[in-house]
């Protein structure tokens, strides 16, 4: 079987002239639709990007080239036999590719688009939750009720100290009575009075007995000094007894002559006048501590009640 092409014989130059207008229009024809898709598509303005925010922007540009090649071409472009597919034909042109349709697409995509700060931020360390810290408050303390024996002990000084006063008095006026205490002597005789247990040992007993009562009655109205006061005379009296047995003195005597001399002061009236000084001073000095006693109650119902308030307004703090 002989070669279709050989028997064809040599190839001859194709005619060009109308080839070359086709495809110099197909270009033309291929920049205008290129030109026009692009006039299409118009950028917009994206709106600038925040911090952490995400744009993504996606472009499709198609451009379509139409084919404007002539129908002529496509008359004699038809497909050749099979045989001949290879092998143009001397009398038929050579048909050229024709423009075809191209579509393209364009895509920009903008991810991940985040606006750092100029600097890097250090990373913090978390802190850990602190746990709450109980704070102690000190309650505070009741308050001790103040008393009156201090108080009572030392009006009791004023109060022997008076008594001593009086005592001397009555001894030297009793001496003068008797004759014993001139206007010459009485200065020597209560000078000398005033070195004797006799007059000493009375005004001790006396201030024993006046801040005794005190501590019993400590806070107590004046009527427990009145009441009470007259067992400080009756020690007011012991306490004359007691100062003539230390005058004796009562170390160097018998039985019988202290006895005796006991006796003898009974219804002396010294001893008379030691229980009417001691019985009148306790009352008089125990109205001062009386109502030194109650001013003291007063106080503490006051600091009681502060107290009170203290605990019904709970803890506070102090600020600085």
């Amino acid at each position: 079987m002989s070669d279709p092409q050989s028997s064809y014989g040599e190839p001859v130059d194709e005619p060009t002239t109308g080839d070359d207008d086709v495809v110099g229009r197909a270009e033309e024809g291929l920049a205008d639709a290129e030109a026009a898709g692009r006039s299409a598509v118009e950028p917009t303005e994206a709106p600038e990007p925040g911090a952490g925010e995400v744009v993504e922007e996606t472009v499709v540009e198609e451009v379509v080239v139409a084919d404007e090649a002539p129908s002529a071409v496509n008359e004699w472009a038809a497909e050749p036999p099979a045989w001949a597919a290879n092998a143009p034909l001397d009398d038929e042109p050579v048909a050229t590719d024709a423009a075809p349709t191209a579509v393209y697409e364009e895509s920009v995509t903008v991810s991940d688009t985040t606006v750092s700060p100029s600097e890097p931020v250090a990373e913090r360390e978390p802190v850990a939750p602190v746990a709450a810290q109980p704070i102690f408050v000190q309650a505070p303390e009741a308050p001790r009720p103040r008393g009156n024996r201090a108080a009572a002990g030392a009006i009791g000084i004023l109060a022997a100290l008076s008594f001593a006063v009086l005592y001397l008095g009555a001894w030297l006026a009793l001496g003068a009575i008797t004759g014993d205490v001139t206007g010459a002597n009485v200065g020597t005789t209560a000078v000398a009075a005033l070195g004797t247990w006799a007059l000493w040992v009375p005004v001790v007993v006396f201030f024993i007995a006046f801040w005794l009562l005190g501590a019993i009655v400590n806070r107590g109205r004046w009527g427990a000094w009145v009441i009470i006061g007259l067992l400080v005379g009756v020690a007011a009296y012991g306490g004359h007894l007691l100062g003539q047995l230390f005058q004796a003195p009562f170390w160097q005597l018998t039985a019988s002559q202290g006895a005796e001399l006991v006796e003898g002061q009974l219804l002396a009236p010294l001893a008379i006048a030691a229980f009417v000084f001691g019985r009148e001073l306790t009352i008089w000095f125990g109205a001062w501590a009386a109502s030194r006693g109650k001013r003291v109650t007063e106080l503490n119902a006051e600091a009681q009640r502060e107290y009170e308030r203290t605990l019904e307004a709970g803890p506070q703090l102090a600020r600085g």
